[in-house]
């Protein structure tokens, strides 16, 4: 956990059945109950909250099973991803930065452990300080981190019939994030979009946020309409525009290939999905009826955009963590 001295592992399993290296090899099953256990791991997620003092959390890094990686034919863990009816304004409250209260938290946390779909971290700061955070890790394990030495939560844990262990730092602890830089989405970056549109250069923007969504500039739609649009600390990439020659992109793939295919069909919907050359003959299908598409690099060492930033909050602060 950033900066806090105090963190916690909780989870079903008795660390009694752990082998020495830590490995449990006990029989409780690694999904959740939808019942008294999962409510267990609520209400001592609950109890360090409140012992701790928060009431708000932030939501950081969310992201949604698949998120730019989909392939054809591939749904969602769960329709919606767990998120439907939890945020107000829809699941594009589900973003960076959003504060949530305790409930929802709590409830995001169930989304979690059921493998709905959706993951995200949940921390607190007092002023500058970071304060509380939790987050959901593989098979049940839940992770705290406190300012606060829990020994109240830990009891309550322990009554609930989970268990709460002390441990030095989350093994998804952001910190462990190599570095990074983080280049603003400013009003100078949009200018140089803006530019580059004009020059025939840059036509697409590719916004990631907890999910990727696709936007061309141009043909009716403004680069004004689509920033009005994006979700709060997106990373944007600007790429050049979709090709109408949709044919001939199919045909100058390689015999080997893995690629991000973007492309709009006839009522103006623009999709994504990642594919290789046992997706060549239903690519080459969708694309027979798209307006325009194009074929993207995955790699990071091929990944070059024309562009590359993340959207600052309205003070100009770049506070997404995201790796440009």
């Amino acid at each position: 956990m950033p900066f806090l001295p105090h963190a916690y592992r909780v989870t079903k399993y008795d660390p009694a059945d752990r082998a020495p290296d830590g490995t449990y090899r006990g029989t409780v099953d690694s999904v959740s109950d939808h019942g008294p256990v999962e409510a267990a791991y609520l209400a001592a997620v609950a109890s360090f909250a409140e012992e701790s003092g928060i009431e708000l959390l932030t939501l950081r890094e969310p992201r949604v099973a698949g998120a730019g990686t989909v392939h054809f034919g591939r749904e969602a863990t769960v329709e919606g991803y767990g998120l439907a009816g939890l945020f107000p304004d829809g699941p594009g409250g589900f973003h960076d930065g959003a504060q949530v209260t305790v409930p929802l938290a709590l409830e995001l946390v169930r989304v979690m452990l059921r493998d709905h779909g959706a993951w995200c971290r949940l921390e607190a700061t007092e002023g500058a300080r970071e304060a509380f955070a939790v987050h959901v890790g593989w098979d049940q394990y839940v992770y705290v981190g406190s300012r606060t030495s829990c020994e109240g939560a830990v009891a309550r844990a322990r009554e609930l019939g989970i268990f709460a262990e002390r441990i030095e730092v989350s093994p998804y602890d952001p910190e462990f994030d190599d570095p990074y830089e983080r280049r603003p989405a400013d009003e100078g970056f949009w200018e140089r979009v803006r530019a580059s549109a004009a020059r025939g250069e840059a036509g697409l923007v590719e916004e990631r946020h907890a999910w990727t969504r696709w936007h061309r500039i141009g043909g009716g739609r403004s680069l004004d309409a689509v920033r009005a649009g994006l979700a709060p600390r997106a990373m944007v990439h600007v790429w050049p525009g979709l090709s109408a020659d949709t044919a001939g992109l199919v045909a100058g793939l390689p015999e080997e290939f893995s690629l991000e295919c973007v492309w709009e069909d006839v009522e103006g919907r623009i999709s994504s999905a990642h594919v290789d050359e046992e997706d060549r003959t239903e690519l080459a299908e969708v694309l027979a009826g798209a307006r325009g598409a194009a074929l993207l690099p995955v790699y990071a060492d091929e990944h070059e955009p024309l562009f590359t930033g993340v959207l600052p909050d309205d003070d100009g602060v770049v506070r997404a963590r995201w790796q440009v």
